[in-house]
């Protein structure tokens, strides 16, 4: 049976370096958990702590109620997937699939009858007789996985497993597994610094940095309210940009360039004149056209260069002092705009994210 994870003040250091300074996490039982970061941020660290490949120098790990810290990795009963695959490459797909079940002292109609049933879940029946080496990357990490699962464990973690294939297999294999996941319903701990695979699979995912989390939530949440500028430039592609807040009476809004003023009506408690930085995602910058009306908050920008990709076109554009933005737009039937056009942009008021100054908080009410 499946089981959640909790961790509790995890601490973990190599010498003078503190990988994970404390840290406290809990996922769900079934749930497929990413942790998401840029390299040595910790995740891998953390992953190895949970299989126990990793001492712990601090703090409680749990699976379900039973504390793990001092249980050796072969009886903590999870499946692991590498980098690297780590099949045994003089063994055939039949017999490294087998090998965990053989370690288990298994009965041999067990073992054969638990082989097949993984090896055609994964789709490499046909090749169980095969050695590795006659295999391409993606069969031999469905090899990996068939092994890992066949087990049956309590736990599947999965260290980067796709960050050596090439991009579409990348895509291919990330359906296949959240396929599985998905029909096992095994609690999955996944680690990748590609945040497009992570939001592709994931149920929930943690953003780190530095041996932080960041923020827990939602591929959905994590892209449209990041809780500080970190997630919100690292989840997706975005546009940060320097703004002042203006208060009359009782509106507020943003202020960019000294002269174009976007109302707001989802924002905590500001000060007028206070400095904020504002993300706005591609998709949330809007073309007007070449002129509009006086009354309508607009910024002037200028394009820098255009690039076609069948059902968007994406714009770079130059907002001045230096200033470039993206702008993804649906493709129309109308000419691509010519490179130095002078336009305007509006901004979706609603979609923004508005944080303070230095980019460590949120100033959008909910968040």
């Amino acid at each position: 049976m499946d089981i959640g994870i909790r961790i509790d003040r995890a601490f973990k250091k190599y010498g003078s370096f503190v990988a994970i300074p404390d840290l406290s996490l809990e996922i769900r039982r079934g749930e497929f958990f990413t942790l998401l970061g840029p390299s040595g941020c910790g995740k891998t660290t953390l992953l190895r702590m949970i299989a126990g490949f990793n001492t712990i120098e601090g703090g409680d790990f749990y699976f379900g109620e039973h504390r793990i810290n001092d249980l050796e990795p072969a009886r903590r009963n999870i499946g692991m997937v590498f980098q690297n695959y780590a099949i045994f490459p003089h063994l055939t797909v039949r017999r490294n699939v087998e090998f965990g079940l053989r370690n288990r002292k298994m009965s041999r109609e067990r073992i054969a009858s638990q082989a097949e049933k993984f090896m055609a879940l994964m789709k490499i029946g046909e090749y169980a007789d095969r050695l590795p080496e006659k295999l391409s990357g993606g069969q031999q990490q469905r090899v990996a996985l068939a092994r890992a699962l066949a087990i049956e464990p309590e736990v599947l973690l999965m260290d980067e497993p796709l960050s050596n294939l090439d991009a579409k297999l990348r895509v291919e294999m990330r359906a296949v597994i959240k396929e599985i996941q998905n029909r096992l319903g095994i609690t999955t701990v996944y680690v990748t610094h590609d945040q497009e695979e992570a939001m592709a699979i994931s149920d929930r995912i943690a953003v780190m940095s530095e041996g932080v989390i960041q923020q827990i939530g939602t591929p959905k949440a994590l892209y449209q309210r990041p809780r500080n500028n970190f997630v919100a430039t690292f989840i997706g592609r975005t546009n940060t940009m320097a703004a002042r807040v203006f208060k009359r009476g009782g509106s507020a809004g943003l202020e960019f360039n000294g002269d174009c003023r976007v109302p707001m009506t989802n924002l905590k408690e500001v000060k007028d004149g206070q400095e904020v930085l504002v993300s706005v995602r591609p998709e949330e910058l809007v073309i007007l056209g070449t002129e509009v009306p006086g009354e309508v908050p607009a910024l002037t920008a200028a394009i820098s260069y255009s690039t076609f990709l069948g059902l968007n076109t994406h714009y770079i554009v130059e907002l001045g002092d230096g200033l470039q933005a993206e702008i993804i737009q649906e493709s129309q039937i109308d000419d691509i705009i010519k490179n130095g056009t002078v336009i305007k942009l509006g901004i979706k008021p609603e979609k923004v994210n508005v944080f303070t100054r230095d980019g460590s908080q949120s100033l959008i009410q909910g968040v």
